[in-house]
């Protein structure tokens, strides 16, 4: 699939492509019944192709709403795939089929607000009087580094569930006159950044959070997708994360898309094609 153009590959994490369609019927139906078929099967061997691919991650999603009524989202590493991948899935019901309505570029990352290992470590003195050296101390300190390194992982180079239910928005921190996030010095927003973390990990089983960049990339700042196995838990979560102080005070949203997983075959039924 590579054009053989050196590879864009970032210094840190991968490039992740939200992919939003309406499907013009019209169009579709201008088709014969042998090209219709045959339109499917480039798109099918087109997903395969990706999914084939090193570091490479599609999921193929019905749009609940009529905001659009597919979408993809994809995860390499290399801006030049991701770029010709976009290009082949736009095109491969033929001309004009899907009409593309919204698209989110970002790039995975790490929180820089998490908690470092000097934290971990003043909190074992202080709150759990551990000395440093004890056996305790210094197992509670290896059990911290396995969870980051795990942390890690699934933050810069994640593996994608394949959870049915799919949200997805935007955000930005508010930077006007009154309340400009970024004029707060660091710690202070760190320390509310760690108090916004522990709502989202009453939710660990329940939701699973895909926080990536786009500052410089798309029009907000990040990219928010959320993975359950039921609405509720996705409106529960976001209704909750609304009453914390950095959500209420300085976050700006986006559209929120809700999505379902499906594999191809039952994608197209339920898209009528």
């Amino acid at each position: 699939m590579s054009d053989k153009q050196t590879p864009l590959v970032p210094e840190q994490g991968w490039h992740c492509l939200h992919l939003f369609y309406r499907i013009e019927h019209a169009q579709w139906e201008l088709l014969s019944a042998d090209e219709q078929r045959a339109a499917k099967t480039v798109l099918a061997e087109l997903v395969q192709e990706i999914r084939a691919m090193e570091s490479t991650q599609l999921l193929t999603m019905s749009v609940v709403t009529p905001k659009a009524d597919l979408a993809f989202m994809l995860i390499t590493p290399d801006l030049h795939t991701a770029n010709t991948i976009e290009k082949r899935l736009t095109l491969s019901l033929g001309a004009d089929v899907l009409e593309p309505v919204y698209s989110y570029l970002s790039l995975t990352e790490e929180s820089e607000y998490r908690t470092t290992v000097e934290d971990y470590a003043h909190t074992l003195q202080n709150e759990q009087k551990l000395q440093p050296g004890s056996p305790e101390f210094e197992s509670a300190m290896a059990s911290f580094d396995e969870r980051m390194k795990h942390y890690r992982q699934d933050r810069v180079y994640p593996t994608l569930p394949d959870w049915p239910v799919v949200c997805f928005y935007n955000m930005s921190k508010r930077r006007g006159e009154d309340r400009n996030w970024y004029a707060l010095p660091f710690e202070e927003r760190r320390k509310m950044m760690l108090g916004h973390g522990a709502v989202g990990r009453q939710y660990a089983g329940k939701v699973r959070q895909l926080i990536t960049g786009s500052s410089g990339l798309d029009d907000a700042e990040w990219g928010v997708t959320l993975f359950a196995r039921d609405t509720f838990q996705i409106k529960s979560i976001v209704y909750e994360m609304r009453f914390d102080e950095v959500s209420a005070i300085y976050g700006e949203f986006g559209e929120f898309y809700i999505c379902i997983q499906l594999p191809l075959d039952e994608l197209f039924r339920r898209l009528q094609l």
